[in-house]
């Protein structure tokens, strides 16, 4: 078994990684979105002759709702770069020293940053009721903006996720894995 502060640790993990899955899952239907909207747009544009600037512009929010909220679930499963040739050499306890230090002092402040510079970019949107450059555009351009913070929220909650993970690794209660098996089922 483990202390319950061990416990603590891997239920926080668990449910952290739970979120990223279970917004990656939203995620691929924002792809499938993306794609047929983008389909749609250029048959009508091309075959038909029509062409709806409200339509081009909602495969690209489809295509950014996709990318921000998907990324912290590519994070849970590890998708993003990293110097593989040596880390995957590394003992467990070698790869929990450098995710620990990775996401403390890249990720982290990497948050910050976008967190604090992404909010003023959203309230000044939202503050002036910002719209499309076009008559016929989508409405309320500060959503789109907003999801920015969502990416921030959901990236410093994973990040959250993998310092658990690694604390436990550090402490010498085993290095679980992230939800690597769920991408599969994916």
């Amino acid at each position: 078994m483990g202390t319950p502060r061990q416990g603590f640790l891997v239920a926080i993990a668990d449910r952290l990684d739970a979120l990223a899955t279970g917004v990656g899952r939203v995620v691929a239907y924002f792809t499938v979105a993306t794609v047929a909207i983008c389909f749609l747009n250029v048959y009508l544009r091309y075959a038909v002759g029509i062409g709806f600037v409200w339509l081009q512009e909602s495969y690209v929010w489809t295509h950014v709702a996709a990318i921000m909220f998907g990324s912290s679930y590519a994070l849970s499963q590890g998708a993003f770069v990293r110097v593989d040739p040596f880390y995957s050499r590394m003992s467990e306890r070698g790869k929990a020293w450098v995710d620990l230090f990775g996401t403390i002092v890249f990720l982290g402040p990497f948050v910050w940053m976008m967190g604090y510079s992404g909010w003023s970019f959203f309230l000044a949107s939202w503050k002036m009721d910002e719209r499309s450059a076009y008559e016929s555009g989508l409405p309320a351009i500060y959503l789109l903006k907003g999801t920015l913070l969502i990416f921030v929220a959901l990236v410093a909650l994973q990040g959250c996720a993998i310092l658990c993970r690694c604390v436990l690794a550090l402490a010498g209660h085993g290095r679980r894995a992230t939800n690597s098996a769920s991408a599969e089922s994916f």
